[in-house]
């Protein structure tokens, strides 16, 4: 039977989704599944992903009487498919309500005030919000053309840098002897398998853990000053606080502040995921 308080919030991204079941404030269950981007990964693939993680049990999920979900690639063009995909899935539920992973992330940051909103995690993006709605955004263009900031370039980054002799040949010898990876492995995975991002992306780990090689660090803190340059400077809005939302912002908060006062900004918050803020807001 439907419950008309019981919500389902779900904030995805291209490597992680959190679900998380609320009835009026109370968390009823909370799921970690995997990421679902519409631009990756077609209805049938998202339908599975979705079936496999949440709809085995039947129970609360039948009990569904409203569906937030909050996705990376859920634009313009995407909404509708997501929207019309997931009454089919909760059936019973009188609310489908589809955005951006922008706007849960402006929305966990800032609630009803306004600010620049940044999302540093596989990907990268960040937006004005003024309390309510976006204002302005600047195209975060994906791995390959933009995203600067983000884990999945940072990854590139670091590839490049380990064969182009930007980095000591030992930490190169310790990654691949680590990950048990050739250089011709990686190749195959970024050039020839789905999922590059996520896979540059897995390489922040052990990016983390070497952070005292003073050129490993330098490659973090340029990648967010790239983020600051290419993005946060264009909204011409240096009034506006600056806070940012996702694992790359919260394992390398330091570096990120660092690369924030170097290019003339101030992080007012950081945290790993919006979740929690959203289901505060949520009554």
């Amino acid at each position: 039977m439907v419950n008309i308080n019981m919500k389902l919030i779900a904030d995805s991204g291209s490597t992680k989704t959190d679900w998380c079941f609320v009835d009026g404030r109370s968390v009823v269950r909370r799921v970690a599944g995997q990421g679902i981007n519409p631009y990756q990964q077609s209805v049938g693939e998202i339908e599975r992903v979705v079936a496999e993680e949440l709809l085995r049990d039947g129970g609360l999920a039948a009990q569904v009487g409203v569906v937030e979900f909050y996705g990376a690639g859920c634009r313009d063009d995407k909404i509708p498919v997501l929207e019309a995909l997931f009454r089919r899935l909760f059936a019973n539920a009188a609310t489908v309500e589809v955005c951006s992973d922008m706007l849960g992330a402006a929305r966990a940051l800032f609630g009803s005030g306004e600010g620049i909103a940044c999302i540093l995690g596989t990907g990268a993006n960040s937006c004005v919000y003024d309390g309510a709605r976006i204002t302005a955004n600047v195209p975060p263009l994906g791995y390959i053309l933009g995203d600067e900031g983000s884990g999945a370039v940072l990854g590139r980054l670091f590839v490049n840098a380990m064969f182009k002799g930007g980095l000591p040949e030992r930490l190169r010898d310790e990654f691949l002897a680590e990950s048990g990876l050739t250089l011709a492995d990686i190749i195959n995975k970024v050039y020839r398998e789905p999922l590059a991002n996520r896979f540059l992306a897995g390489m922040s780990p052990f990016i983390r853990a070497h952070l005292a090689d003073k050129g490993v660090e330098n490659l973090v803190v340029d990648n967010f000053r790239r983020f600051f340059r290419r993005n946060v400077r264009l909204y011409r809005r240096p009034d506006l606080p600056v806070s940012a939302v996702g694992s790359i912002a919260f394992y390398y908060e330091e570096q990120l502040r660092q690369a924030a006062r170097l290019e003339g900004y101030e992080v007012v918050k950081v945290i790993k995921q919006p979740m929690d803020e959203l289901v505060k807001a949520v009554g």
